[in-house]
């Protein structure tokens, strides 16, 4: 053999060990209703992408986003029938047009070494990255319902181009299920620059972090309903982010690196208003830089609580102003730590309504801090681990199918993998199970591109003696710890008694469970059988279709149970039908949303939501020490006909609210669900809340300031409870905005913000 050949095989030898797993399993995934052939799995360097750094591969990797000729792209509304998952190992990718990533579809860079996207000097379009184009003046996708995509592990480069030429790096108007993680965008720093980074003008988040972005005109310049956005880095931008909107957002863990301005929320709206609604800053630094951040809030400016402003624990370094105003500093800036600070509402026993100022911060429970804050951890990626670590459900015999019963291989591949010390890989199919999935302790489960598994048959369908699908811990206050991440749970037909998962698992706070981007979806899609041919919505008729119930509820955590982490987590009940061209609205009764009732607490929400459930969509009880960043809910659209009493039975062990007794007189549409529920409880410290009711038995004119916000009559409920610390709660539609024991605290008309109404800080005592 000759040495050159000998010195090829050792490289290619070395290539192999050290590239990352993903691109070495065997890739077995199906989508049943794709077609006969359809890859879910595609490398890009299979479609002939070079990554050297000198070819142009803007072809090879969109034929690799295409591939099978039925994905969801100009004119399609959604789909979740045609899912990719599509691979960049290592090196240097350039391209000279927009990569769009049809809808449903996964960018997945080699974590260990991250693939760099470089634009072409000339390069043309409205992102490296769009994922929404313009084909038209109006986006391709609604941006509300685009869902159950992301993009992880990238370097985005756009110096290439000129400073002064327009650039963005990544175009990204989505909604829940999507995130941006472990990015980097390099973008020229000569003084002309006009290069933005991120760009998001439109949507209804998400969750965002481990972003870098450095140089630039702008990090990010964002509008969206609500965020949670944690561990972004801004080195050397003029403005790190501009807020273009909100309803409400909350920023952890930020860095800014001489940049002019960090954050500017100042943004006007139509007729002398603001445009922004709250933002919660926390645990960050502001090093350098002219300003750290930039408002416009004052007293008499409209609507009166835009602009709404937290600042907990956050680091000044040689930075000229902490917070600017409209008409000068409003907190002075130099070396200092800012322990809270805050401006808008607030409801405190003994405060004046109005808040511009210094604010007591939250006292912290040691059981929820980590090393910087308040614990948190970025999804495992697993970049040290081998494909001989990964256990593959479909070569353990599931088939994903949506037909056939996969429970007892399902099961098998569980078991056999936690035992063996590997991580279960969750191919992509639909895997339709009949009875209870137990996930022992030590269980790693991680998805391909967000597999589905789905409650089926009449175990489940029993509302009177409700069943799990997925039970992690097989009984309440069993220790150990259990990771889970990318895949989603849901139904095929009927499933009344489905608890979709419950957790029994006890984690130390040491070494706390964790879940990312596992979501909750029943009907609306296809494999469901609960889409528009079943369940089509019958406005006015408050009859109860039986094969539209699809979960008694989403997720519970029983009494013995602590120490979870949630990330990025959205618990859905289908208000449409996905696959619809026209997205048309369905009824689906789901009974309960997210139920935690630990009495040893210690849990972490960060950047979750829960939607359209029947009783609530959060309700805690007997539980204490929880910490949430920017939980969002929408109450069901079809209510009140039905409203809340129909069709689930009180189920008193389970804390349910009786609407039949708690609703006796209050007026207007009282018996329907709650956002939040918080019973017997405390020590919980809220940044950044949203709770929604946009309708009225599908009509949206009672979500408007001009109708009253009259969809329902309350909307959050504190009862017996102390040390509740909510900072940014925002509602629509509800004439309450926050009860306690039955008296309401706070209404909408006295806290009118951008489009919600808005709290930006109430303490229970």
């Amino acid at each position: 053999m000759r040495l050159s050949t000998v010195f090829a095989a050792v490289a290619s030898l070395a290539v192999g060990i050290n590239a990352y797993w993903l691109g070495d399993i065997q890739h077995q995934g199906v989508a049943p209703f794709a077609g006969s052939g359809y890859k879910v799995f595609r490398n890009v360097k299979d479609y002939g992408a070079k990554g050297d750094g000198s070819t142009d591969d803007t072809a090879a990797i969109t034929a690799a986003m295409n591939d099978g000729g039925n994905r969801c792209l100009q004119g399609c509304a959604s789909t979740t029938t045609t899912p990719a998952v599509v691979y960049f190992p290592a090196g240097t990718y350039i391209i000279s047009k927009s990569i769009i990533p049809p809808y449903h579809t996964q960018m997945i860079g080699d974590p260990t070494n991250r693939p760099v996207l470089k634009a072409t000097a000339n390069f043309a379009g409205f992102g490296l990255v769009d994922g929404n184009p313009y084909y038209t003046a109006d986006l391709n996708w609604v941006s509300t319902n685009v869902f159950y995509r992301q993009m992880r592990n990238f370097v985005i480069d756009t110096t290439n181009i000129a400073p002064g030429t327009a650039a963005t790096g990544i175009h990204w108007p989505t909604s829940q299920a999507t995130s941006l993680i472990n990015i980097q965008f390099n973008m020229p720093t000569a003084s002309n620059v006009v290069h933005v980074g991120l760009f998001v003008e439109s949507g209804s988040g998400g969750f965002m972090s481990d972003l870098t972005f450095n140089g630039g005109a702008t990090g990010a310049s964002m509008g969206n309903q609500q965020y949670t956005m944690r561990n972004l880095v801004f080195n050397n931008c003029k403005t790190g982010i501009i807020q273009l909107w909100n309803w409400g957002w909350t920023y952890i863990n930020l860095q800014f690196n001489n940049c002019a301005t960090g954050i500017d929320i100042s943004a006007p709206g139509a007729d002398n208003t603001l445009s922004v609604g709250s933002a919660i800053i926390m645990d960050s630094t502001f090093s350098g830089g002219s300003v750290a951040i930039k408002t416009a809030y004052t007293a008499s400016t409209a609507p009166d609580t835009a602009d709404s402003l937290i600042l907990e624990n956050v680091k000044l370094t040689n930075t000229g102003t902490a917070v600017q105003g409209a008409s000068g500093t409003l907190l002075n800036g130099g070396s200092t730590t800012i322990a809270g600070w805050g401006q808008g509402h607030q409801y405190v026993s003994g405060a004046n309504r109005e808040l511009s100022g210094s604010i007591t911060p939250n006292s912290r429970p040691s059981s929820l801090l980590g090393s910087n804050g308040y614990y948190s951890r970025s999804k495992p990626q697993y970049n040290t681990l081998a494909a001989s670590s990964f256990v593959s459900a479909r070569s353990s015999g599931a088939k994903g199918d949506g037909s056939t019963d996969d429970t007892a291989a399902l099961q098998s591949a569980i078991t056999s993998a936690t035992n063996a010390g590997k991580v279960l890989f969750l191919d992509y199919g639909l895997y339709k199970v009949t009875g209870t999935l137990k996930v022992p302790a030590g269980a790693k489960i991680v998805g391909e591109g967000y597999p589905v598994i789905m409650a089926s048959g009449s175990f489940f369908n029993d509302m009177n003696n409700p069943k799990p699908m997925l039970q992690v811990g097989a009984n309440s206050g069993d220790s150990g710890q259990v990771e889970l991440s990318d895949f989603v749970v849901g139904n095929s037909g009927p499933a009344a008694g489905a608890v979709l998962i419950e957790w029994n698992l006890a984690s130390t706070t040491a070494n706390p469970s964790g879940m990312w981007d596992v979501h909750a979806r029943v009907g609306g899609f296809r494999g469901s059988n609960m889409q528009v041919a079943q369940c089509q919505k019958q406005p006015g008729s408050a009859a109860i279709n039986t094969n539209c119930i699809g979960a008694f509820m989403l997720m519970h955590v029983t009494p013995k149970a602590s120490g979870l982490y949630m990330e990025n987590t959205w618990l859905w009940t289908a208000d449409h039908d996905i696959e619809d061209s026209s997205n048309t609205q369905v009824t689906v009764f789901s009974g309960r949303g997210l139920y935690i009732e630990s009495t040893v607490g210690n849990f972490w929400l960060v950047g979750t939501a829960a939607e359209h459930n029947l009783l609530y969509n959060y309700q805690f009880a007997n539980t204490k020490n929880i910490f949430v960043s920017m939980f969002q809910t929408e109450t069901p659209y079809y209510q009140p006909i039905p409203d809340a009493t129909k069709p689930f039975p009180v189920v008193a062990s389970l804390n349910d609210p009786n609407f039949s007794t708690s609703c006796s007189g209050i007026s207007g549409n009282c018996a329907e669900s709650w956002g939040l529920r918080i019973i017997n409880s405390s020590g919980f410290y809220v940044y950044g809340a949203g709770f929604y009711s946009f309708f009225n038995n599908y009509s949206t004119t009672c979500s408007t300031v001009a109708a009253g916000e009259n969809c329902q009559s309350r909307i959050v409920s504190l009862e017996k409870v102390s040390n509740i610390n909510i900072y940014g709660l925002n509602t629509i539609g509800s004439l309450s905005m926050l009860d306690r024991d039955g008296t309401s605290l706070a209404s909408w008309k006295d806290n009118v913000n951008v489009f919600p109404s808005n709290i930006i800080m109430y303490r229970s005592g």
